[in-house]
């Protein structure tokens, strides 16, 4: 069932994909950043294990780290930022009608990526 996938900005394995919610865990290497996105169709709830990010949530930042925690509703512009010298992991769980990668709308990316 583990899904694992190598991103420019670190990795993301699939823990749990269900038809109610899918889990993931993501590592951000330090300095690096996904996207600022949104998605239409879901809604994910971010928990910190290790390390220390800058969130962006609708054009607002705040740090946030391990135990803590962030709601991103659906339709929400997000992104989080590794701010610290060790990699940033933390539980994704997303919920609501469809959790397929293509549900991303980017908004700016570091990459290039559309």
């Amino acid at each position: 069932m583990n899904y694992k996938e190598e991103r420019p900005w670190g990795t993301f394995e699939n823990l749990l994909d269900t038809e109610y919610c899918k889990v993931k865990r993501i590592i951000i290497k330090p300095g690096q950043r996904p996207s600022y996105q949104m998605h239409y169709k879901r809604s994910e709830h971010w928990i910190v294990v290790s390390g220390k990010g800058l969130v962006t949530l609708d054009d607002n930042e705040n740090t946030i780290s391990y135990g803590q925690q962030v709601f991103i509703p659906t339709g929400s512009r997000h992104r989080i930022q590794n701010i610290g010298d060790d990699d940033l992991i933390f539980i994704e769980v997303q919920c609501g009608e469809y959790f397929g990668e293509d549900d991303i709308v980017r908004f700016e990316d570091d990459y290039k990526r559309e």
